[in-house]
């Protein structure tokens, strides 16, 4: 992703889980961030456009962000769980960022945000429920391209950040709207943008700073 990007490899429930850590260079850690990229079987991985985008995101907000490969890509180890077991690993990318004292001595108690894309943001949401009923919730979640047409994703706490693109042919726009509608949760649509968002990666960027802003002010 950049310069100083780290790729490493922590244990995982079912082997290792390959990672790429992203994090401030000239600022202390505000938070830490988890970014989950697109469906596994269809050429889904921790470097696509759109969840390096979100890791970049979250680095400009101050946090140390990680990127890990679900199961079965790169160097994670295991078989692609439908998102089941990929929960897990999630989960397991969280307990090991918060041990990383060297990022800062608060990282076991420092708020945590969570992004997905596409599948992605199908396993985010089950994630940040588990971690809400562990009484341990997330600070805000980021959702993009959310696959509410092809997985059962999870209600998610009114400040959750959605942002799709008009022109989705991949998960229709409909579709985001039917499972938003009843939790009253607005959805911000890019106008001209595809599933993959090609051209308009920076309003991606520019929309969640812009969020944070106004609600951390």
């Amino acid at each position: 992703m950049n310069a100083h990007t780290e790729v490493l490899s922590i244990a995982g429930p079912v082997g290792a889980i390959d990672i790429s850590v992203d994090r401030p260079q000239n600022a202390p850690v505000r938070g830490l961030a988890l970014v989950a990229h697109p469906h596994p079987l269809f050429a889904g991985t921790k470097d696509n456009k759109v969840a390096q985008t979100l890791a970049r995101t979250f680095v400009a907000l101050g946090y140390a962000t990680v990127r890990p490969n679900f199961r079965g890509v790169g160097g994670t180890e295991g078989e692609h769980d439908k998102g089941i077991g990929e929960q897990d690993d999630q989960l397991a990318v969280i307990d090991w960022m918060r041990q990383q004292t060297a990022w800062s001595p608060d990282a076991a108690t420092l708020p945590l945000a969570l992004g997905g894309f596409s599948f992605g943001s199908f396993v985010t949401t089950h994630v940040a429920r588990r971690l809400a009923e562990a009484g341990t919730p997330a600070q805000r979640l980021v959702l993009v391209g959310t696959a509410t047409s092809r997985w059962e994703v999870c209600d998610v706490p009114a400040d959750t950040i959605v942002i799709h693109g008009e022109l989705d042919d991949t998960v229709a726009l409909a579709s985001v709207f039917d499972w938003a509608r009843p939790q009253e949760l607005p959805v911000i649509v890019i106008p001209g943008a595809d599933h993959f968002f090609h051209r308009k990666l920076h309003l991606i960027k520019q929309l969640v700073v812009n969020a944070w802003a106004t609600t951390s002010a």
